[in-house]
Formats: C-alpha cells, structure tokens, sequence
C-alpha cells in the first residue's frame, strides 16, 4: 500500500462513516415486558411466542428485542419499564399484558418520552388523550368496543337483566364501568355486582348473592383461567341463565382449565380466534389467517389465541413507521421516539389480524366495530357465534 494512501485511511474511512445515514449506524432496540408468569400467564406466553417469530432486522436495519417477565405485577412492570427506558435505552416498548400493569407504566413512560404499544385492554390506557397517555398505544379492542358487543348479542337474545363478577382490580372496574354506561340504552339492568381477587381460591360468597338475584346473564369481567372460577361456581350452583366473559379468556388455556364447566358459555374476542370461520371479506382475514399459519408452525396445531395476535399486530404497526421514523433520526435518540411516535399516529387502512387501523393524535388504537367477533364454548372449542 503506498505510503500516502496509509496515512490517508483513517481518515479516508471516517469520511465513509460520516457520509452514511444516521439511522444505519445505530441498531433499532424494542423492550418487552409481558406477564409469562403469576395469574395472567396463559396470556403472557402466548404474546412472549409471538415475539420469538419477528423478525430481526426492518428496512436494512437490526432489531434487537429485550423481554422481561413482570409476573403479573404491576409494580414489576414500572421497575421493568425503568430499566427498558434508562438502562436498555430501548426506542419503543411493547407490553405490559394486563390493564392494571399498563396503567401503572405510564408515568414512567412519559418521563422517558418513550412509545408503547400495550397489549392490555382497558379504553383507560389511550383515554382521555393527555401529555402522558400521547405515548401509549394499544392493539387489543377496547372494554367499550367489547361491552357494546355483548350487550349487542344479548339484547337480541331477549335478556332483560344481568348480574357482574370482576376482578377487584382496573380490568373488573373499568369492564364493570362500561356496562354501567351502555346496558341501559339496550334495556338492559343491572340487578347485582360481586367483586373477587386473581389469586382467590373461591367465591362462593359472591355467586349466591348474583345467583339469589336470578338475572336473565351474567358477565364475569376476568382475564385468564381465574376466570373460570366463577363460572364453575355457577355451574355448581345450578344457575341455568347465560354466562358471558370478558374478551381477556380467549387461549386453549382457558378451554382446557374451564373443560364443560364452561360449554356453552360466550366470550367476545378477536377475529383471530375464529380467523377460518371468518366471511371471505371480512377484512381481517387474510392478516388474521396469515398470523395462525406462522404461530401455528411454531407451536402447534390448535394453539393460536387472540393474545399472542396482539403483539402480532403490534409489529404490523411498527412495520410500518419504524422505516418513516429511520428517515427522520437515528435510534437510540429522542428525535427518532417522537418521530416513531409521530408515524404510529400517521396509519391509515393498515389491515391487521384483529382488523382495520386507522390512528390519529387523539385514537391510539384505531380500530372499529370490525374488529370483534362473538364466540360460544362448544365441545370445548370456539364456535363462531
């Protein structure tokens, strides 16, 4: 090598360096905080699967993907969070899995000016919009948009009256508080409300209050298997009306811990569950069937759940802004999480395994009435309803 040209290199190199795009020198980090253990596991797993099947690298750029358990815990979930935020210095956030751990994530989320997508339920989590909430997201349909869909059902079905049992915690209040809003205008009273932990062993107190009540339905506003405790509590009881859940149940999980304690009980849940069931246009479908093959190759035939569909559509949204966001500022900077952000803001008619996205500053959801389906227990399975 001449002597001229070595002495050059280095800085000849640098040059090269400086001249390439900020975004390419910097790699994409996406934190994950799911509940894989405690009472909301048989959501969490499904959601930590589906991580495994992203991909690692978008538009010529490297992902890396960090994933903490919380146990589901919300306190877990903030130290999560903080470390996602200070220490892993990641640029968007997917997770947590249940309402109470999201919510309590979103102070710690706004300081660090940090995008999330929440795989959680609860309307509360993006409503009202505010400074802090302008960095939350979710994926999974709303208790508004879920309450509205089974008292939909049951009005049709000729149910007069209902009886409520929810977790004591932000999922069975906020579940509990749209029923309260809506089941009037359908016609449709509430005649008793019982409440009971996750981790509680019996509530046999609350289901002969809801059962003395003889209402024509009753929901149980509870995610994951310790929602079956009190439907088989009913079912001991001999409560003969019908039984209706919140949409935090639809797993195997559920089928196989409720077995026929549960047949013929309803649920309404993600397009996902029932994706082959689905009409030729409906507009999830092809997202929705798309998910079950790559989940399915993965982990079996049959072991697909709405779950494990919203962090799918999670990535779905990130596909798309992140390649908007790199155009705009380098990973790893505020600049590039406010572009993000800005981009997630910016989806039009991106069809998804739940539905159709459409966001904006003030819907950081996005979906509409499509985006729900009515299922019932039979044989053991979800039969579209």
């Amino acid at each position: 090598m001449p002597r001229f040209f070595r002495r050059s290199a280095p800085v000849f190199i640098l040059s090269l360096v400086a001249a390439l795009p900020l975004a390419a020198m910097a790699q994409i980090k996406v934190g994950v905080t799911l509940s894989t253990t405690g009472p909301a596991v048989s959501l969490g797993i499904p959601e930590k699967n589906t991580i495994a099947l992203l991909p690692k690298t978008i538009a010529g750029q490297s992902i890396e993907y960090v994933v903490f358990d919380d146990a589901s815990d919300s306190s877990a979930a903030v130290v999560n969070t903080r470390k996602l935020i200070s220490e892993n210095k990641v640029d968007v956030i997917i997770g947590s899995t249940t309402t109470p751990n999201t919510l309590a994530m979103i102070d710690v989320v706004a300081e660090g000016e940090t995008p999330v997508i929440s795989l959680a339920s609860s309307a509360r989590i993006i409503e009202p919009m505010s400074a802090k909430k302008a960095w939350m997201f979710k994926t999974p349909q709303t208790d508004t948009m879920m309450v509205l869909a089974i008292l939909e059902h049951a009005a049709k079905r000729g149910m007069k009256t209902m009886g409520y049992i929810g977790f004591n915690d932000a999922l069975g209040e906020a579940f509990y508080a749209e029923f309260e809003k809506f089941a009037e205008a359908r016609h449709i009273r509430i005649v008793a409300s019982e409440r009971f932990a996750p981790r509680d062993t019996s509530v046999t107190g609350q289901i002969v209050k809801l059962v003395a009540a003889n209402p024509d339905m009753i929901v149980i506003g509870a995610s994951g298997t310790p929602a079956v405790l009190p439907a088989r509590a009913l079912v001991e009881r001999g409560y003969k009306g019908s039984v209706y859940f919140n949409h935090g149940v639809a797993n195997n999980d559920f089928l196989r811990v409720g077995g026929k304690d549960i047949e013929g009980m309803f649920v309404p849940t993600s397009p996902v569950v029932v994706a082959a069931a689905l009409p030729a246009d409906h507009p999830a479908r092809v997202a929705a069937l798309d998910y079950v093959k790559r989940y399915e190759a993965a982990n079996g035939s049959g072991s697909v759940s709405a779950f494990g569909s919203y962090t799918w559509d999670a990535w779905l949204e990130l596909n798309q802004a992140l390649p908007i966001a790199l155009k705009k500022a380098r990973p790893g900077t505020r600049e590039f999480r406010v572009a993000l952000r800005e981009a997630l803001e910016g989806i039009h008619d991106l069809h998804v395994s739940n539905g159709v996205v459409n966001m904006s500053k003030n819907d950081h959801l996005g979906l509409d009435q499509r985006a729900r389906v009515i299922v019932k227990v039979v044989d053991n399975k979800w039969k579209l309803d």
